[in-house]
């Protein structure tokens, strides 16, 4: 019973991690895609995405864009 039980939280616990990726990965995306388009159009994206003020690369902003989406999201 007990290696049941075990087993079942080890698996709530890998859906957990798998399901915060996943969105993790579509957020970023889209992020990715209002960076690159406010690049080429040589607008100032980093005001539009939370967190990406600061930073000077674009895959930084994007990074810490869906780090600071992410923290909300909790």
């Amino acid at each position: 019973m007990v290696h049941t039980q075990g087993a079942h939280h080890e698996h709530d616990a890998a859906s957990r991690y798998r399901s915060y990726y996943l969105v993790f990965a579509a957020s970023f995306i889209v992020f990715l895609a209002i960076a690159l388009a406010g690049q080429l159009l040589g607008w100032h994206w980093r005001a539009w995405l939370p967190g990406a003020e600061g930073v000077k690369s674009l895959f930084g902003g994007v990074k810490a864009a869906v780090y600071t989406f992410m923290s909300h999201l909790t």
